[in-house]
């Protein structure tokens, strides 16, 4: 993004759709961007070529849009909101059912793997390629902030676990599943699949909390052993 463009006036919707019909461009405008940028990339990813995937007039574009860089915060906003819901979910649910901290664990991990898979590319181009205004990435600390309560939440209230520092624990697990699924699905070591990543993943998460509790634990003997992966080795 330039200089000029990251300003907080060019980065907003010049206005909102309040029909259906404009509801429904708009949606459009972005599914074209989306594809436009996963394809092309942020550099070659103009609203000419977004205009033109999505069926309507540049003109049209700018009339929700001033420029490429607005489209792309409303991308990530997108992007936030999706994975917001989805973490969400995933908390009420164990909130409200019956849960185990190994089966916690694995769906979340297999919940940020699915988010962050789904359009691989564009997560690239959202979050290394181009620089973030400062407001959108405190509304994501703020965001990643209130899923580590929550969590922190259903460790200690639902799941009784003996945290030493239960808001310490919570925000390191989620920056680690965020972090961690961010690299692999990005850059993923040779010979490794999304289950085996997983499964390891777990087994290091798990394994954290159970050192995440008293200084002096009474026993470790009733946790099971992790699953261990074999890396297949692949020549370069």
């Amino acid at each position: 993004m330039t200089a000029t463009a990251t300003t907080r006036a060019a980065l907003k919707p010049r206005k909102r759709p309040r029909q259906e019909r404009s509801r429904q461009t708009v949606a459009a405008i972005l599914v074209a961007a989306a594809q436009v940028f996963e394809r092309r990339g942020y550099a070659a990813g103009t609203t000419d070529a977004i205009a033109a995937r999505a069926g309507v007039s540049v003109g049209s574009v700018y009339q929700y849009y001033p420029n490429k860089d607005a489209i792309l915060v409303a991308l990530v906003e997108r992007h936030l909101e999706e994975g917001v819901a989805l973490v969400a979910q995933l908390l009420h649910e164990a909130r409200e059912g019956h849960v185990e901290v190994d089966g916690l664990l694995r769906r979340f991990v297999e919940a940020m793997l699915a988010l962050h898979q789904r359009e691989p590319r564009l997560h690239r181009v959202l979050f290394e390629e181009i620089p973030l205004p400062t407001s959108l990435r405190r509304e994501l600390e703020r965001r990643e902030e209130a899923i580590a309560e929550q969590v922190a939440a259903l460790l200690t209230d639902r799941l009784r676990l003996p945290l030493r520092n239960p808001a310490l624990t919570a925000y390191l697990l989620v920056h680690s599943v965020e972090g961690l699924v961010h690299d692999f699905v990005l850059r993923p070591p040779k010979g490794v699949g999304s289950d085996a990543f997983a499964d390891e993943l777990v087994c290091v998460l798990r394994a954290y909390l159970d050192a995440a509790g008293p200084l002096h634990p009474a026993s470790s003997s009733t946790v099971k052993p992790c699953r261990v992966h074999q890396v297949k080795r692949v020549r370069s």
